[in-house]
């Protein structure tokens, strides 16, 4: 029986020593201009597969996007989970690497971004989680 107990003592503590964290959440939104929607969705129903392989290659997982219109206005809705250690660090990899930015330069012209991004050079506004369900 104590070697039963010490084998399921050091299965759980092998358990515990490797799960990993949760995943943290990022969502983000920007605009979308109503001349370029159409490429755009075109561009997302059939992504590049080496911009795919850099996603995953940064820690990242259950990414999508939603679009809606609102007041007569598009948006664009992002929202992934980040698996990795260093979020910074996986997102400058992603910015340095050339396919991805193609991609963009396909994308940034389609999209409109929000004031408070555009102040910042950015395209994306960040969102704040208000609730989460696991």
């Amino acid at each position: 029986m104590r070697h039963v107990t010490s084998l399921l003592l050091a299965v759980w503590l092998v358990g515990c020593a490797t799960a990993g964290n949760p995943p943290q959440r990022y969502a983000w939104i920007t605009g979308l201009k109503p001349e370029k929607a159409a490429y755009y969705r075109e561009l997302h129903a059939n992504p590049w597969p080496t911009v795919n392989k850099m996603l995953h290659d940064c820690n990242i997982q259950n990414f999508s996007i939603y679009q809606r219109e609102i007041d007569g206005k598009q948006y664009l809705f992002a929202y992934l989970e980040y698996t990795g250690k260093d979020f910074d660090a996986d997102m400058k990899k992603m910015a340095a690497d050339p396919e991805t930015q193609r991609w963009w330069k396909e994308t940034d012209p389609c999209q409109s971004p929000l004031p408070d991004a555009a102040v910042k050079g950015k395209i994306w506004a960040d969102m704040t989680e208000v609730y989460h369900l696991p």
